[in-house]
């Protein structure tokens, strides 16, 4: 009776009551105040709701609605089709919402409707890996820092390949909680890509010098994704696949794995080529002198010209200590006995390979030379000076005019520090004052001392 009478009245009665009404109605239905018959009639009020020409009334079943386990289905996935005030609140937060019905509302929905499916609270890989595919820029920067979202790892790439240049998304993905090794060289690479754009667009530097300084960082930067991996892992596994679709896996950056000490990559790089087993790639690596090396060498395409390179490289690292360096940077012992060797056998068609030597070794003895100047400089950093309070303005008049020699005896404990300023170029020589508590003994420069006041 009570629901019959609502009825009546809610056919003429203003949007913003209705909303109420419709909002009362939902909960008693939640909490159950209603008899099976009040149910029945209370349903059906809500599904017309849903040709009401305002807004309003949907809108509050949606917020009543939204967060319910027992609300009614078919009313849940109606709100969540409608205008995307009404279809955001039950996007984000309704249980009752399965992932086809998701992805389809992501189909057919605005930025704003993408958003409120990234930001729920658990998102399965499928709905993940549809967002990445068709949402927006902002419903994918929401995505990207939802820890909530199960995001797998090519449709975090795929995110990178279609907003490549934007930074906050690039930004919003570096700030999870974790990252495959593929998703961080593959923002190295759109970072680089976007900024030598940037700086040739702007005539800072040549195309082809900015295309250099950015394969040169995507280069280190796959070093130091490498040297944070496992020792041939499928995290490194995956990062020479990556490597190789993107266009990445060069004889250069080969060679610079194993001069930075990198076996595993190179032995990753080699099995991603061939098509190998890792452990008959290992065995094949740990003897360079032998045949069954330079096959597996030519099987992987590699230059002709590079392969006494390689073969100096493994034969240097077997006899040198192993490091395995966190920053992933250039091992300069290495290089040194590859260029040796190199000029040992005076060959003359390793020009080229000495000219690329040449060039890492540059770069690793400026990297040796910094991480030398740090540590010195960590050792040598002197103890943080207390701070000095400023001399009033008002003090400045009684300090100038005091005497220069002042007696021991007369010295307050309260009296205020006198501050020396910076000496001038021919400084008057100054007379000394003995503390009462020290034989240390002050030059103060009266010049520097005025200057330093009258700026206070």
């Amino acid at each position: 009776m009570i629901v019959r009478d609502f009825i009546l009245w809610f056919e003429n009665a203003p949007a913003g009551a209705r909303a109420d009404g419709a909002r009362v109605l939902a909960r008693a239905w939640l909490d159950g105040r209603l008899d099976e018959a009040g149910r029945v009639e209370a349903e059906q009020v809500f599904f017309s709701l849903l040709d009401d020409p305002s807004p309003l009334a949907r809108q509050a079943l949606a917020e009543t609605f939204a967060g319910a386990a027992k609300a009614p289905p078919a009313l849940i996935a109606a709100l969540a089709c409608d205008q995307t005030n009404v279809s955001a609140l039950v996007l984000a937060r309704s249980p009752l919402l399965s992932d086809a019905q998701l992805i389809d509302c992501a189909a057919i929905g605005d930025s704003c409707a993408q958003a409120a499916i990234a930001l729920r609270a658990t998102l399965s890989p499928a709905v993940s890996a549809a967002l990445a595919e068709i949402a927006a820029r902002e419903a994918l920067v929401v995505l990207a820092v939802n820890e909530g979202a199960n995001l797998p790892e090519f449709a975090m790439r795929r995110m990178i390949e279609r907003f490549w240049n934007d930074g906050e998304l690039r930004e919003a993905l570096l700030g999870r909680a974790w990252l495959p090794a593929t998703v961080r060289a593959a923002l190295v690479a759109a970072t680089a890509r976007q900024l030598t754009d940037l700086a040739v667009e702007r005539n800072w530097m040549e195309r082809a010098r900015g295309e250099r300084i950015a394969q040169d960082s995507r280069d280190r930067a796959a070093m130091i994704i490498a040297a944070g991996c496992a020792d041939y892992s499928n995290e490194i596994a995956a990062l020479a696949a990556y490597l190789r679709v993107s266009g990445q896996l060069t004889a250069g950056l080969a060679l610079r794995a194993l001069l930075c000490g990198q076996t595993s990559l190179f032995e990753a790089t080699l099995s991603e080529l061939t098509g190998m087993g890792p452990r008959r790639i290992a065995g094949l690596v740990a003897d360079p002198a032998s045949s069954g090396f330079a096959a597996v060498y030519a099987r992987a395409g590699m230059p002709e010209s590079l392969f006494r390179a390689f073969q100096f490289a493994l034969t240097a690292l077997a006899r040198l200590p192993h490091e395995k360096t966190e920053d992933g940077a250039l091992r300069l012992p290495v290089i040194q006995a590859v260029l040796r060797q190199c000029e040992v056998s005076g060959d003359e068609n390793l020009s080229s390979l000495v000219a690329l030597l040449r060039r890492f070794e540059a770069d690793a003895t400026r990297e040796a030379g910094r991480r030398v100047i740090e540590r010195r400089k960590s050792e040598t950093a002197p103890a943080p000076r207390p701070v000095q309070q400023p001399v009033a303005p008002a003090l400045a008049a009684p300090i100038l005019a005091a005497p220069i020699l002042a007696p021991a005896s007369a010295a307050s404990e309260t009296a205020p520090p006198v501050v020396a300023g910076p000496p001038v170029a021919e400084p008057a020589p100054a007379p000394t004052v003995e503390t009462a508590k020290s034989s240390v003994e002050i030059s103060i420069d009266l010049g520097a001392l005025e200057k330093e006041l009258i700026a206070a």
